[in-house]
């Protein structure tokens, strides 16, 4: 006997009761490209509301203009992350639109293009530690404040890398930065875990992003990575925004203090 079954397409209603971040309220910083807009869709796709957070508008607004022709719900703040008011005002924009605030994740960051320690000038070094470090500091200080606000728990990732975990996967400056953002992980997750607060951070290896197109289009240094990494290849942006909706969401609650790596097995070696 066979028995055909007729499903209706999923609604947004569908997808948000469905979602694991469902009715969650999600800032992410840095999500006009890369990983920042995957973790954007992936997140909306799991029925949160996110604030695309970006220096650029019209790449935040690309982002946005996915998330809503998708289904989802999505609004725009353009911030400069090394700003302690702009950060605010991304925060407070989530809480006057969308009620509260969840998940703050905190991925806007810079590269360094591998400047070696005699390479790298005061404004180079400034300019990293102040976006990939310092921005992470703001994003973590204010998302803490709005949910003590709300009486406690909620969740920060940061985006970290490998090469905040050794040396040799970055320059000076970005090196320096990542290390920064691994200990500020660990030691916020520690203070505040007794209010429900959990922050752990991801550590992708070579994603493929329009911050590393440079290196992949050298052949000698995407032979490397490619060498170097157990996988054999560079991740997907999609891939990283999976951990990050993992640590984001209850599937991770036992979880904090967290550096954890998606590097296609770098640094297991």
């Amino acid at each position: 006997m066979l028995f055909l079954i007729t499903m209706r397409p999923r609604t947004r209603g569908d997808r948000e009761m469905n979602g694991k971040l469902h009715g969650k309220v999600v800032v992410i910083t840095g999500a006009g490209s890369g990983i920042g807009r995957a973790a954007a869709l992936l997140f909306a796709k799991e029925g949160a509301k996110v604030v695309v957070v970006d220096y650029v508008e019209q790449a935040a607004q690309e982002t946005a203009n996915l998330i809503q022709n998708a289904g989802g719900n999505a609004i725009v703040v353009t911030a400069d992350v090394s700003r302690w008011d702009d950060v605010c005002r991304a925060v407070d924009t989530a809480v006057q639109h969308f009620g509260r605030l969840d998940v703050m994740v905190n991925n806007a960051g810079v590269f360094d293009e591998f400047r070696l320690c005699l390479d790298t000038d005061d404004s180079l070094w400034d300019r990293i530690i102040n976006i990939n470090l310092k921005g992470v500091f703001y994003g973590c200080k204010r998302a803490i404040q709005q949910f003590l606000a709300q009486g406690g728990g909620g969740v920060i990732v940061n985006t970290a890398s490998v090469a905040g975990l050794g040396a040799m996967a970055g320059g000076t400056a970005y090196t320096a930065s990542k290390h920064g953002v691994i200990g500020l992980t660990k030691q916020i997750a520690c203070e505040y875990a007794s209010q429900g607060i959990r922050v752990n951070a991801v550590c992708p290896g070579g994603i493929v992003t329009s911050m590393t197109k440079d290196l992949i289009s050298d052949p000698k240094t995407d032979q490397l990575i490619k060498q170097t990494t157990p996988l054999g290849r560079w991740g997907e942006p999609e891939e990283i925004a999976e951990a990050m909706l993992f640590l984001a969401s209850d599937a991770s609650r036992y979880v904090t203090g967290e550096a954890m790596r998606v590097d296609g097995g770098w640094r297991a070696k």
